[in-house]
């Protein structure tokens, strides 16, 4: 299934993949390729998407919405950060600005706790 994910700024990401988790209002969700359709706010949190090859891509947002439908999914984030890089100094840039998204869009410590100890492990996974 296909899957845009856009911010006011621009696309973060654009492409395939066999499945997608996103941060809901009501806890984490997943879709996979024939989900029912569907379009709801999304909270801070982790979005992680699994590509055909078997690679994670992972992406913080603040908050946002998602629409599914059966064959591709479209995310409005007002801001999104993709916790990638080529090198170490880059992923570790990455994650803290990652951290510091999230830090800014919520003030729960336990929204925060768990979304930094998801972005810690998707960054070792990289």
């Amino acid at each position: 299934m296909k899957i845009d994910i856009v911010t006011p700024l621009g696309r973060i990401f654009q492409g395939e993949i066999k499945e997608a988790t996103f941060p809901g209002i009501d806890g984490e969700f997943g879709v996979l390729d024939g989900h029912a359709p569907l379009i709801t706010n999304l909270n801070p949190g982790v979005i992680s998407l699994k590509k055909a090859d078997g690679k994670e891509e992972v992406i913080a947002i603040n908050w946002g919405y998602v629409e599914v439908t059966p064959n591709h999914i479209n995310v409005l984030a007002e801001g999104a950060v993709p916790v990638a890089g080529n090198n170490e100094s880059e992923i570790a840039a990455a994650i803290e600005k990652a951290k510091q998204l999230i830090r800014d869009a919520s003030d729960s410590k336990t929204i925060l706790a768990a979304v930094e100890a998801k972005i810690e492990s998707a960054a070792r996974n990289i």
